[in-house]
C-alpha cells in the first residue's frame, strides 16, 4: 500500500485558520482522487473535500466557502486550507486516496466514506477549535 502522511493539525480558536497537508510522494500513478474525511467525538466519519488529479473539486456543504482543497505543483501533496474555523470542525482529519479520478463520484464518496474499500487511508491528524 502507498503510505499517506498527514500534517498540519493543531489547536486554534474559533475564527482561526489551519492548513492540513497530505503527502503521497511514493504514489506513481498520474490519475487519482484524494480527499479529506473527519470524525468528531461520538460522530460518524464524514467527507470534507475531494480533488481529482486534474484539479476538479467537491466539498461538503458544511465547509463550502471556508475550506479550500488543492494540489501542489508536483501533485504529490494535497493541501486543505481551513479558514473561519468553528468548534463543530473539531475532529480527527484523515486523508484518503483512490487510484482513479472520480469525476461525479467524488460527491458520492464524500457522502459515503466506505464507498471505495480499496481506498488508502492515512493515520489522521487532530484539529481542535475552541470557542
Amino acid at each position: 500500500q502507498v503510505p499517506l502522511v498527514e500534517s498540519g493539525g493543531g489547536s486554534v480558536q474559533s475564527g482561526g485558520s489551519l492548513r492540513l497537508s497530505c503527502e503521497a510522494s511514493v504514489y506513481t500513478r498520474t490519475s487519482y482522487c484524494m480527499a479529506w474525511f473527519r470524525q468528531g467525538p461520538g460522530k460518524e466519519r464524514e467527507g470534507v473535500a475531494a480533488i481529482d488529479s486534474d484539479g476538479s473539486t467537491s466539498y461538503a456543504d458544511s465547509v463550502k466557502g471556508r475550506f479550500t482543497i488543492s494540489l501542489d505543483d508536483s501533485k504529490k501533496w494535497q493541501l486543505l486550507q481551513m479558514d473561519s474555523l468553528k468548534p463543530d470542525d473539531t475532529a480527527m482529519y484523515y486523508c484518503a486516496l483512490v487510484s482513479s479520478q472520480l469525476g461525479s463520484q467524488r460527491q458520492w464518496w464524500l457522502n459515503q466514506p466506505s464507498r471505495f474499500p480499496e481506498a488508502v487511508w492515512g493515520q489522521g491528524t487532530q484539529v481542535t477549535v475552541s470557542s
